[in-house]
């Protein structure tokens, strides 16, 4: 193939300049040069070629000939009279929670190697079990959802959502304002495609759940990242916020139970961020997909049940409270003042229309979830499985020198911080690949969640108590000697 010639081109370019992939990464960012740690290690891959104008600057950074990288691909041209190229629309697109490490993750475990995975909130390989009622359920229904169903969704998953969203305090929402999804993520994505054009800004937390960077890049817009400051337990920095605001500002994400920092916002800083969307005219995009796992007899507020005046579009679903993340059900919740964005609405509506309806089967044990009892409350209790794990989990970071973090207040997962003058770490995604490979354990590597320094990683601690021991013992042994060259 093409891209193994060109990969192995450029890997040989890069050793006889003595150049690391961080090299590459760091003078194309001071050249202005949009290239990350994942763009090079796709090229050197073999996986992707990179665009024109990339190469070409690949050429004058590693001082080759200006047909250095043009031989083989005229080669392959003589042999293909065409061949097929992704879109340059995802030149700057990056999903690293499923990136390459991951990728050599399935290489190892394909030629037969034991992983232990830290890596994916992911419920069900971890033993954790659907409620037999909404198994039943869905299975005593399935007749009935042989058919497309309404574009937004089900009356009765609709009606089962409004009323929680009513219980929640959220202002003005009706049947109409709600949207099923195929999980959440095809709904941040829908949100995104409607709402941003070319040079369109919005604001994203750093560190974030990655697919909304993504999607927001893709649909053409700019992802601008506000800091979330760990000093002050993870909690977003308002003056940063403020900063990063200017004409082309459309909205601000917040993502509250936070994914990968685990911590919980409380009502005061909701208030200080509606404060700022309200001075700013912002629409405010709140992910809570966590809302219902939340610990320490903590209580999660919904943003948009402060902002009645303010447009709200609130995410949530099933994946992780009832721990089906396979079944794909979540939702999208329009509050607050609607009138501010009639023109997207409609935009919205479009682009549900056009994806016909989410999973009608999905849809059909919304009703029974939200109703009743609610099983995920015996994980979050003292002694429960979730709590006991998440104390497990930090004090067994406390305990590792040169490892430090925030408490996790929520969610499932825990960001710790490394002390990388100790270890000596440069790049962190390379510190992901030294772990897999020399102790089998795959964790996510901090720039994976737009995280600007090399200093963090997320654990995800849904296995059980053993495992994470397992884990954390190999964790500790590795860096008990860890120097990255």
């Amino acid at each position: 193939m093409y891209g193994e010639s060109f990969a192995e081109k450029l890997k040989n370019a890069m050793d006889r300049r003595g150049c690391k992939q961080v090299d590459l990464v760091n003078l194309a960012k001071k050249e202005g040069i949009p290239l990350g740690k994942s763009h090079i290690s796709q090229y050197l891959s073999g996986k992707v070629r990179p665009r024109r104008d990339v190469i070409s600057w690949l050429t004058g950074a590693l001082e080759v000939s200006e047909d250095y990288f043009d031989e083989e691909e005229r080669k392959s041209e003589s042999s293909y009279s065409s061949y097929f190229r992704k879109s340059t629309k995802l030149d700057n697109v990056l999903y690293d929670v499923r990136g390459p490490v991951v990728e050599l993750a399935r290489e190892m475990e394909n030629n037969g190697t034991h992983i232990l995975k830290l890596n994916i909130g992911n419920p069900a390989p971890f033993g954790f079990r659907t409620p037999d009622e909404i198994i039943y359920d869905m299975s005593s229904q399935l007749t009935e959802c042989e058919g497309y169903s309404d574009s937004k969704g089900l009356f009765s998953a609709r009606k089962a959502i409004m009323q929680y969203a009513q219980l929640r305090g959220l202002p003005n929402v009706t049947m109409e304002d709600i949207y099923t999804g195929n999980g959440v993520s095809e709904l941040i994505n829908l949100s995104m495609s409607a709402l941003l054009d070319n040079g369109d800004e919005i604001l994203i937390p750093s560190p974030d759940y990655p697919l909304w960077t993504a999607c927001a890049t893709l649909a053409g817009g700019k992802a601008v990242h506000y800091i979330c400051n760990e000093e002050n337990n993870w909690y977003p920095d308002m003056d940063d916020i403020r900063n990063k605001i200017n004409s082309r500002t459309k909205a601000i994400v917040v993502i509250n139970p936070n994914n990968p920092t685990g911590v919980l916002y409380p009502v005061e800083i909701l208030e200080q961020i509606v404060e700022i969307a309200r001075q700013h005219k912002l629409i405010i995009f709140s992910d809570e997909i966590y809302d219902r796992l939340v610990m320490d007899d903590l209580k999660h507020t919904s943003i948009a049940s402060l902002a009645d005046d303010l447009f709200c579009v609130t995410f949530s679903g099933l994946s992780k409270s009832h721990m089906i993340a396979g079944y794909r059900v979540g939702w999208m919740i329009l509050s607050g003042n609607k009138k501010l964005a009639s023109d997207y609405i409609q935009g919205i509506n479009m682009l549900s229309n056009m994806r016909l309806c989410s999973n009608v089967p999905g849809q059909s044990i919304i009703q029974t979830a939200l109703g009743g009892h609610q099983s995920v409350n015996s994980y979050i209790i003292p002694g429960g499985r979730l709590r006991e794990q998440r104390d497990f989990i930090y004090d067994a970071v406390q305990q590792i020198p040169g490892l430090s973090a925030v408490r996790p207040q929520a969610a499932f997962y825990i960001f710790p911080k490394l002390d990388i003058k100790r270890f000596n770490i440069h790049d962190d995604e390379q510190f992901a690949l030294d772990l897999l490979k020399e102790k089998k354990v795959l964790i996510v590597h901090g720039k994976g969640f737009n995280w600007a320094d090399p200093d963090h990683f997320r654990i995800v601690y849904l296995p059980r108590i053993e495992i994470l021991r397992e884990c954390m013992e190999k964790l500790a042994d590795f860096l008990s000697v860890y120097k990255q060259k």
